[in-house]
């Protein structure tokens, strides 16, 4: 029989075990973790933390009331390192993380045996002439044999979890720069509204003027209060939709109560002076892109999930069963006492069930895997050319813009005005002169507002983590003539 001390360092050794493993499956998920940062700080050059306790909590909190206190106004790298401070949902992320790195530590631990004791007898409870002891150790022995593939297949989907955090950091980080752009040209053209109803008022008022000494006509002067009209109501909901867009920079950066007294710049910056070249920006991409590398592995884990599902194709249950017997009998008044240990095997039999469904799912897991990483490699360098093309032509039109359109509407609002005051031109004409100027700035604004987005999404098309197509660059507020100035 096996004896009460042995039993006990047999069920206490696994739990010595698992308090040494439990301190490895830490390091692992700090490791983890330390990995995503770097990859983030590579792009991005910010700081990142994984806040698991209050004390981190309390130090993240106060790391971003720094930051909001002394930038003023808000500028885009503050925005997105408070992000990367205070987004909660980059917190889930993380936990993700910690929770591939607890998959990878139980695929390391010995498949609990299952132990069974048992008594059988004959006679009374105050005499039994025969009794038996039974006693049974069972463990599956195929899950020994496969351990290694297991725990390369856990090691596999752990590393994969890391790229996964580290794509969803670069997709918080560009979400943030490209909401924090939206919002500045949002309120860029408020104040272009704004100046331009100063303009309106003062003509509306001098039209009024007139009028009462019969020098304009009714239908005149209705043509100067309905364009001051026009451009309230345009001032209004360019106003509502710069602040439904540093809304949406607030939601990015996890800010609430005290906090959400900020402001941001009231107009972005000019543009350079020229643009950046990448001639071998679809190289850079494929060499990168840290979601490809998430479909790499995803193949590798799909294909040393399909050695395994071959390994064990027809036996999926193989157990050893090591035990012993003790039997005791009483024969007039004389105890024997007899011991006999026992080994058995276990196994299903592969009558029915030969292995070929569980083979054919695996083949097409793996199948799919690889046209998905195909699709991926080709998505990728489009979405690169598709990026670098997008910044070349916004630069060309904004500098458009800039250079030619607003300039030569300046001037012909000016000639009108001088011809207004000669008695030339009519009132009309030099509202419509007013009117255009207008139109021409904003959409100056907005296509400068483009280009700042196109560049935005660059890295994104280079590392991943963000929308990168041609597109996203008009995916602003609906009120794309509206948008930035003062009081925010």
């Amino acid at each position: 029989m096996i004896g009460p001390r042995r039993i006990i360092m047999a069920l206490a050794f696994p739990l010595a075990l698992s308090g040494c493993v439990t301190g490895a499956d830490y390091s692992r998920t700090e490791a983890g973790f330390i990995s995503v940062a770097n990859k983030t700080a590579s792009v991005e050059a910010k700081e990142t933390v994984w806040i698991q306790n209050q004390n981190q909590a309390r130090s993240a909190g106060a790391q971003v009331k720094s930051l909001l206190a002394r930038t003023k106004p808000l500028d885009v790298e503050t925005a997105v390192q408070i992000a990367l401070l205070n987004n909660k949902g980059l917190q889930a992320a993380y936990a993700d993380l910690g929770d591939s790195a607890a998959d990878a530590w139980q695929s390391t631990m010995f498949i609990n045996p299952t132990v069974s004791f048992g008594t059988t007898g004959i006679g009374t409870p105050e005499f039994q002439a025969f009794k038996t002891i039974e006693g049974m150790i069972t463990t599956n022995i195929l899950a020994l044999a496969t351990k290694s593939r297991d725990v390369a297949i856990a090691d596999t989907r752990f590393r994969q979890a890391q790229l996964t955090a580290a794509v969803r950091t670069l997709q918080v980080a560009a979400d943030t720069r490209r909401a924090w752009i939206g919002a500045v040209a949002a309120w860029e053209n408020v104040g272009q509204l704004q100046r331009a109803q100063a303009t309106a008022d003062a003509a509306s008022e001098l039209a009024a003027k007139l009028g009462e000494t019969g020098a304009m006509t009714k239908g005149a002067q209705a043509r100067e209060h309905v364009f001051v009209a026009e451009i309230a109501g345009e001032t209004a909901k360019a106003r509502l939709a710069a602040r439904l867009a540093k809304e949406e920079l607030t939601r990015l950066m996890g800010l609430w109560g005290s906090e959400l007294d900020y402001q941001v710049p009231n107009s972005l910056a000019p543009l350079p002076k020229s643009v950046a070249k990448r001639d071998t920006i679809e190289a850079e991409a494929l060499r990168n892109r840290i979601d490809l590398q998430v479909a790499k592995l995803e193949l590798e884990a799909t294909a040393r999930s399909y050695g395994l599902t071959e390994a064990t194709r027809y036996v999926t249950d193989l157990e050893i069963l090591t035990g012993f017997e003790t039997e005791r009998e009483i024969d007039d008044d004389e105890k024997k006492t007899r011991t006999t240990a026992q080994v058995e095997l276990e196994f299903a039999i592969p009558i029915f069930d030969t292995g070929k469904a569980r083979m054919r799912k695996a083949e097409v897991a793996y199948m799919r895997a690889a046209n998905l990483l195909a699709e991926k490699a080709v998505n990728v360098r489009s979405e690169a050319r598709s990026a670098y093309e997008a910044y070349r032509s916004n630069y060309d039109i904004a500098r458009h813009y800039r250079n030619n359109v607003v300039p030569l509407r300046a001037k012909v609002e000016e000639e009108s005005l001088l011809t207004y005051n000669g008695m030339i031109t009519n009132t009309f004409e030099l509202l419509t002169d007013t009117r255009d100027k207008i139109n021409s700035i904003l959409l100056s604004v907005n296509a400068k507002r483009d280009f700042w987005l196109a560049e935005a999404n660059l890295a994104p098309a280079i590392y991943g983590g963000g929308a990168t197509n041609a597109s996203a660059e008009t995916e602003v507020a609906a009120a794309s003539g509206s948008g930035g100035g003062g009081g925010h």
